[in-house]
């Protein structure tokens, strides 16, 4: 699940250098809220530890 943010990213600098500037911005647009979606759903899990 997390490798989808960074093929978004990838495929916003394949966009770049094809020079396709509004696909790049919006692909990288997308990566960088599915990043920010993944980081708050694994920082308000919990760990349930055991010691």
């Amino acid at each position: 699940m997390m490798v989808l943010p960074f093929i978004g990213f990838a495929a916003s600098a394949m966009a770049i250098l094809a020079g396709r500037r509004g696909t790049a911005i919006g692909l990288w647009l997308a990566a960088l809220i599915g990043t920010l979606a993944l980081f708050a759903a694994h920082a308000t899990s919990t760990l349930n530890l055991d010691f």
